[in-house]
């Protein structure tokens, strides 16, 4: 036992420090009955038609589920782990991990997950690869504008501040997100020269999912700022000792989607990077790895714009490996265009998220086509497309005047009502 205060203001600190029982929050549920967004809701949560479940009258929540088991804003897992006494004891002390230094310093532990999840998920409305889409294309050409170039430099530095972040909070599911964020930003800004060490960050990302252990000193090694085009140098030797996120003393803390949910994005940046590479087999069998993890998940946007995604990708490598072999890449293109005609037939369904992912599959089987040499038919499917997005274009251009004559007719009735409410 520790020694005693014999002051009244030492026995006031002490006082001070103890934790009522009756203040404390319900102890966390066990990691097994955690099932993020894999359960479909009875009613919509968010406004908007993308969320329609397919062939059901159930609804998605718009990945809300997964993002809670991610960032663990009510800290579950520290407190499954220190025990609730402690934990709270420890958060009443401000001893728990969190960033002490710098423009985050004033910040709670729970303010700096909020900002972690922002560093994370946000997107700006000028960023190129906007949208759910994650079909690997090289956007490097050399021909890119400095504003173009400083907005991809400005994300990859946003994507090392998560890391950074994620490890001084001493979240390793944010961690690997990170690392696959970067391996994702790395390939927008340097395209294929950039391939290796966007690889290198996928594999880091996959080792921290997995169940085996991982070394933090070489995932810190992806969060520092090259210096003159030079990365910092390896350790001289492993200490891999933390376990990862599917171990068997982590599913004690933590439910086994949050290692999938890492396993998904990781398997996919990985792909790509694969494909950057040149490695089209390598590339492909990674990608076929994700469905595994994806079965049982529901047939809503969200995750169909996933499956699509992997698709198109397997019927890419499969098109730039062997060109001439159109109808075997067509096959993937076809399960692509099925899943947009599967969200535009359904009652309710996403027609939005339909047409994008026809397009998506339309252009890539446009490219194949003429890797095939066949050109006459690249051509009609090229000018199918044009027309359907002029088509597009202007449903788009409707729907805009509209919501400005709705806000307009707002805007007018709440100058209205404010006179009336005065008079009364």
């Amino acid at each position: 036992m520790g020694k005693k205060s014999r002051t009244i203001t030492g026995k006031a600190k002490a006082e001070s420090r103890k934790i009522d029982q009756k203040d404390l929050p319900p102890p966390p549920p066990p990691p097994e009955d955690l099932k993020g967004s894999a359960v479909p809701l009875e009613t919509p949560a968010l406004p908007g038609s993308s969320f329609k479940v397919l062939g059901t009258d159930r609804y998605d929540d718009g990945g809300v589920g997964d993002l809670t088991l991610l960032i663990d804003l009510e800290d579950m897992v520290l407190r499954r782990k220190r025990g609730e006494n402690e934990y709270f004891s420890a958060l009443k002390a401000d001893l728990l991990p969190r960033a002490n230094y710098g423009s985050m310093s004033r910040m709670s532990r729970r303010e700096q997950k909020v900002s972690l999840a922002q560093l994370l998920f946000s997107e700006d409305n000028d960023d190129e690869d906007k949208g759910p889409s994650e079909v690997y294309q090289d956007q490097v050409d050399g021909e890119e504008s400095k504003s173009v170039i400083d907005h991809r430099a400005g994300r990859l530095s946003q994507s090392r501040a998560a890391l950074r972040l994620s490890l001084l909070l001493r979240e390793p599911a944010c961690a690997s997100l990170a690392l696959a964020e970067l391996c994702k930003r790395n390939l927008a800004l340097s395209g294929k020269g950039g391939a290796a060490d966007a690889l290198r960050c996928a594999d880091k990302c996959l080792e921290v999912a997995g169940d085996g252990f991982w070394d933090g000193d070489e995932v810190a090694l992806e969060a520092e700022e090259s210096k003159n085009g030079e990365r910092p140098p390896e350790p001289t030797e492993r200490n891999a000792t933390t376990p990862g996120l599917a171990h068997p003393a982590s599913l004690k803390l933590l439910p086994l989607r949050v290692s999938h949910l890492c396993l998904r994005s990781g398997l996919l940046q990985r792909g790509n990077s694969l494909a950057a590479l040149g490695r089209e087999k390598d590339a492909r069998d990674t990608y076929s790895s994700v469905f595994p993890l994806l079965e049982g998940e529901p047939r809503c946007s969200r995750v169909d714009w996933e499956r699509h995604s992997l698709h198109v990708n397997i019927g890419n490598t499969i098109s730039r490996e062997t060109p001439t072999d159109f109808a075997k890449a067509n096959v993937e293109f076809e399960k692509a265009v099925q899943m947009g005609l599967d969200h535009l037939n359904e009652e309710g369904g996403s027609e939005t998220d339909g047409r994008n992912m026809l397009a998506c599959a339309k252009r890539h089987r446009c490219r194949a086509l003429k890797r095939a040499g066949k050109l006459d038919e690249a051509k009609a499917l090229m000018l199918v497309l044009i027309k359907e997005q002029r088509e597009e274009d202007a449903r788009k251009a409707v729907e805009a005047e509209e919501k400005a004559a709705e806000e307009a007719l707002k805007a007018i009735e709440d100058k209205v009502k404010v006179p009336l409410l005065k008079a009364k």
